[in-house]
């Protein structure tokens, strides 16, 4: 099993003037930290306009500092935006951070939230999935062609040459957001890792990687001209401490992620600049519903962590990453627990990465033949509820289709 880390740039108000000035110092120390450590990857994500939740618009220049910063650990976009950047752009960028790196990109790709992020870049809800994959047709030609045009429903261009290339050949591996939990199969589908959030359950876990790698293997719809990447990676909440219960004060900050999360599902956004989202989250912080999300996700003394992470690595998820930049979680809190797991936990799991690795390439070659296990009873990740389950492509066409004389969505 490899490991991530993981960041949302999370700042709860009031801010200060070197608010995020410090949240991003401060978590490129994180990474430097992880690099030498030992860490596999530094995932970051990239949202728009969604305040406090993560102010991480711009994912490609915080990376492009971290590659100056480390010397070993895989960087990857967690992920960019297709339908709000222009392909030509995401190749540009990517190309360009893959240079800066010595070739350690890893390249995740997906559809935005809704409309608070997709609406001022002039893309509609409904449209998305379908930019998402046109986009997706664009930007591997851009990789590695010379010339490369298009002509299509949400892009055309002339003939370019789009430079610079990447160094890896012929491009960073490819990841997708599954936000939606069904999206799991349709990444396996199209040869990319499946990038999702923790499994309801380690029987979840081994129903959907099965359920992955036989959508792999077995009915493939490759988007473009590209290597398969085959992984499964679960973004998981993560506080490392000396005992349970120190780890579950730490980790306070999870809750306020959840909240966040559900809160901008249900609600949208307030008007700009004048929200308070730690405001609202006071009093649900001290339902059990929040007190129940603490129970979720690797949060615990390492041998609580090593414990749930066995059962993860039995069902054969490739990546754990870890999300600890949280709410008001500090810097040195965040430190010390991935110094305490990487001293304590991560060694054994990495050290039976290659027997994890020989499975994966039997059931490549099909020396391995995995049962179709069923999924229908696994709907939704650890840590969603009703609010902030994704919707599939065909059901948010029917919701939009349905609000007759309502605003563009």
């Amino acid at each position: 099993m490899k490991f991530g880390i993981f960041y949302e740039h999370q700042l709860p108000r009031p801010w200060g003037p070197d608010s995020e000035y410090r949240l991003l110092q401060d978590s490129l120390t994180q990474i430097e930290l992880a690099d030498r450590l030992g860490y596999d990857y530094a995932w970051e994500v990239e949202h728009h306009f969604l305040e406090e939740y993560s102010h991480s618009s711009a994912p490609e220049v915080f990376l492009g500092a971290a590659t100056q910063r480390t010397r070993r650990i895989r960087l990857g976009h967690g992920i960019i935006q297709l339908p709000t950047n222009h392909p030509i752009r995401v190749a540009e960028r990517v190309a360009t951070l893959d240079l800066l790196s010595g070739g350690r990109v890893e390249l995740g790709l997906g559809e935005g939230q809704g409309p608070i992020e997709l609406h001022p870049f002039g893309r509609r809800v409904r449209d998305k999935r379908e930019v998402w994959e046109e986009a997706v047709r664009v930007l591997i030609p851009c990789f590695t062609q010379d010339s490369v045009e298009f002509h299509g429903r949400y892009f055309d261009f002339p003939a370019r040459n789009v430079i610079p290339k990447p160094r890896q050949k012929p491009h960073p591996p490819l990841w997708v957001a599954c936000s939606n939990i069904a999206t799991i199969a349709s990444a396996g589908q199209w040869g990319m890792g499946a990038l999702g959030f923790q499994f309801v359950s380690p029987e979840a876990a081994r129903a959907w990687v099965n359920r992955y790698y036989t959508s792999l293997t077995r009915e493939p719809k490759r988007l473009a001209d590209y290597p398969v990447n085959s992984n499964v990676a679960m973004v998981s909440a993560f506080m490392c401490a000396p005992t349970d219960e120190e780890a579950r004060e730490k980790a306070a900050g999870w809750t306020f992620f959840v909240f966040c999360l559900s809160h901008y599902g249900r609600h949208g956004m307030a008007e700009p600049g004048r929200g308070d989202m730690w405001k609202l989250y006071q009093e649900w912080r001290h339902t059990p519903k929040a007190q129940e999300t603490l129970q979720a996700g690797l949060i615990g003394s390492p041998e609580t962590i090593r414990r749930k992470l066995a059962q993860f690595e039995a069902s054969n998820v490739d990546q754990v990453i870890l999300l600890n930049q949280t709410g008001r979680t500090s810097h040195e809190d965040i430190c010390s627990s991935l110094e305490l797991f990487a001293r304590e936990v991560m060694p054994e799991f990495q050290a039976r990465e290659p027997a994890h690795q020989r499975w994966k390439d039997d059931v490549l070659a099909g020396r391995i033949q995995l049962e179709a296990l069923d999924t229908d009873g696994f709907k939704v990740y650890a840590h969603q509820n009703e609010d902030i389950v994704r919707l599939t492509p065909e059901e948010l066409k029917q919701k939009m289709a349905a609000k007759e004389g309502g605003k563009p969505s």
